[in-house]
């Protein structure tokens, strides 16, 4: 039976993850994405202790990763996830040179085999347009939303809410009704409690993208605090309720408590497209709607900045790089129209 653990493997990780953690200031993800690019690593040569690398490791781990599929999809792995796994463990085994005990054994030199090839590097960095759903589009699934029972009324205000703030789905995910002060139609995203990205504490303002999208959200912060008495550190978007009943567990209303993970955000707003017979649009791509928007009301750059600043960017080359990108045919477009 081949093993399944290394002991001095484990202990030297915990140094290197302690070291993400609180030197390197790493969140919780990133650890843990490294964790598992160097235990996959360590899976690929039988669990040898690292003290006994050979470069002709690094190339081996990867053929094994152009040959390995997505466990979901069963499709090949793509070159983007090939790319960060090796930078991963090329980080960890730099790490691993200046430590006692590995010094004589891993030169910094060793690092460099985990390099992906140029080629397939540039396909891994290559920026993609990213579908992304119209004003139109979101209204119409928006407009589709049932709002039957509790639950659905909860997810409607989750769609509602992301339009008015285009907020990451972790962010929506923790966020608690201290945050949200609808007189000043506006949300404080304190990093302090609320997952942002980068740990960034920052305001975000209503939108103006319709009426209909702040009297829906407002109806459910009212809900929260009127009818089912939620303070200040209840959830905004609470979890299920979950009981027993008839030797089942079903919803029987809504916990006050956050959710951990965004899974069930993105679930929501997946859903809400696919019922209006539309792609299944990520909450993610409602920040490019928004950017589209923004460029096409703002009159100014003063008006394109707050925009931006809205979205949590320090600055509009962020916006409009990341989300207004121009296509080589609206380049040559936009070129020729000048002349």
């Amino acid at each position: 039976m081949a093993r399944k653990h290394n002991e001095e493997n484990e202990r030297i990780k915990r140094h290197y993850l302690h070291f993400l953690r609180e030197a390197k200031r790493s969140d919780t993800k990133t650890v843990d994405k490294a964790a598992e690019a160097i235990r996959r690593f360590e899976c690929s040569t039988g669990v040898k202790p690292f003290k006994k690398f050979h470069i002709e490791q690094a190339v081996s781990f990867k053929r094994r990763l152009e040959a390995d599929t997505n466990s979901r999809t069963g499709k090949p792995l793509a070159k983007a996830t090939i790319d960060g796994t090796l930078r991963a463990v090329k980080a960890f085994f730099l790490w691993l040179a200046g430590q006692p005990g590995y010094k004589s054994r891993i030169s910094y030199a060793d690092a460099e085999y985990f390099n992906l090839n140029a080629k397939d590097a540039r396909i891994a960095h290559t920026e993609r347009d990213v579908p992304y759903p119209t004003i139109e589009q979101c209204r119409h699934a928006f407009n589709l939303m049932p709002v039957t029972t509790e639950i659905e009324r909860r997810n409607k205000a989750i769609f509602a809410f992301l339009m008015l703030t285009g907020a990451r789905d972790g962010a929506i995910a923790s966020l608690r009704l201290k945050r949200i002060d609808l007189d000043q139609a506006c949300v404080y995203q304190d990093a302090r409690d609320v997952k942002t990205k980068a740990s960034k504490t920052f305001t975000t303002w209503f939108f103006p993208v319709g009426q209909d999208y702040v009297d829906c959200f407002a109806d459910w912060v009212g809900h929260l605090r009127r009818d089912l008495l939620f303070g200040n550190e209840d959830a905004l978007f609470p979890k299920p309720l979950l009981k027993q009943k008839d030797g089942a567990f079903a919803v029987v209303g809504l916990s006050r408590e956050t959710y951990s993970d965004a899974s069930a955000i993105r679930e929501v707003i997946k859903g809400a497209f696919v019922n209006a017979g539309l792609p299944a649009f990520a909450p993610h791509s409602f920040r490019k709607t928004l950017v589209k928007h923004g460029d096409q009301i703002c009159k100014t750059r003063e008006q394109f900045k707050a925009w931006s600043q809205n979205l949590g960017h320090e600055s509009v080359v962020t916006t409009i790089s990341a989300y207004c990108p121009v296509s080589n045919d609206r380049q040559a477009e936009l070129i020729r129209a000048l002349g």
